[in-house]
């Protein structure tokens, strides 16, 4: 019965004990802190939800600027993607005949990889937007000049060093310049100007002049009218011979 008692005491004691720490936890510095820090953010949330439900056009832009923030951010390309592109377009050169080629996507595209051969491309990442620029070393140098940060290329010549910008899960300057890389415009120069000022058809009639080039490789076929009608002018035109 005595050690019941005993017992009993110590469990009401350490729950006296927990809940006056828990008081004065609260009542501290730090938990006052805490619940004032919690009571802002709460107050906080009440505030946007009411002026969203009173500026629903408002809301909506700043809910869809986060949202392409967020989706730029997440398809930001890495310095891997831009390595795997630039080896499937030199892939895709060296299926073509010299003679064929772009000079200007193949002279842009071994001068990357020649940059890469060396150890002077450069990747670095602002969040939504990546850029790829070119160094004067390779980071594994031991050259004085490559070491010394007195003699490191100020941030001021970083615009005419860059030779890509990644954004929205593409590199922009190496997919305009493969844009015609099977078309090689040296050919072009000898054409009179009126051929050079020749504008390219518009995807519309590249389609059209498809379709009709379909449809010439197919039988030809003849209504039943276009049929008697024909037999009809074969059946007058013989009349009028035997007259």
């Amino acid at each position: 019965m005595a050690a019941f008692r005993m017992l009993q005491r110590c469990c009401s004691t350490a729950t006296q004990s927990k809940g006056t720490r828990w008081e004065r936890l609260r009542n501290s510095r730090v938990g006052l802190w805490c619940s004032s820090l919690l009571g802002d953010y709460r107050e906080a949330c009440r505030e946007v939800l009411i002026g969203a439900r009173e500026r629903p056009l408002k809301a909506c832009i700043y809910v869809g600027l986060l949202g392409g923030a967020w989706a730029c951010y997440h398809t930001n390309p890495d310095d891997t993607s831009f390595e795997s592109n630039l080896l499937n377009m030199a892939n895709k050169l060296g299926l073509l005949s010299p003679w064929i080629r772009s000079r200007l996507s193949d002279s842009h595209v071994q001068g990357l990889l020649q940059l890469q051969n060396q150890g002077r491309l450069r990747y670095v990442s602002l969040g939504m937007v990546s850029m790829m620029y070119r160094a004067d070393y390779d980071p594994a140098s031991s050259l004085y000049e490559a070491r010394c940060s007195f003699l490191s290329v100020p941030w001021s010549e970083l615009p005419g060093r860059v030779l890509d910008v990644g954004f929205a899960g593409r590199w922009w300057v190496l997919d305009a310049r493969m844009r015609d890389y099977d078309v090689n415009e040296e050919e072009f120069q000898h054409l009179p100007p009126a051929l050079k000022d020749t504008a390219s058809p518009s995807p519309r009639e590249t389609e059209q002049n498809e379709r009709l080039r379909q449809e010439s490789w197919k039988a030809l076929e003849m209504r039943q009218e276009d049929i008697e009608q024909a037999e009809q002018e074969e059946r007058q035109q013989g009349g009028g011979r035997q007259s």
